[in-house]
């Protein structure tokens, strides 16, 4: 099924049946989010234990690290 027919089949769907995917796909998209991340955390945990986070407070400084 493509995009497009999905997107037909939405349109012939009630009002209540639109808003009940409305609120469905908020809800997937907010799941996906949290594993984002949730992923992200892992990564920079793994970075940290590794020795491969850097930080600092000089402006100057983090925005070379930005560059790298």
């Amino acid at each position: 099924m493509s995009f497009s027919d999905v997107v037909e089949a939405i349109k012939s769907l009630s009002t209540e049946e639109k808003q009940e995917i409305q609120l469905l796909l908020k809800q997937y998209l907010r799941e996906e989010r949290r594993e984002q991340i949730y992923e992200n955390f892992k990564r920079a945990q793994l970075e940290e234990q590794n020795g491969e986070l850097k930080f600092s407070s000089n402006i100057n400084e983090l925005r070379q690290m930005m560059e790298e």
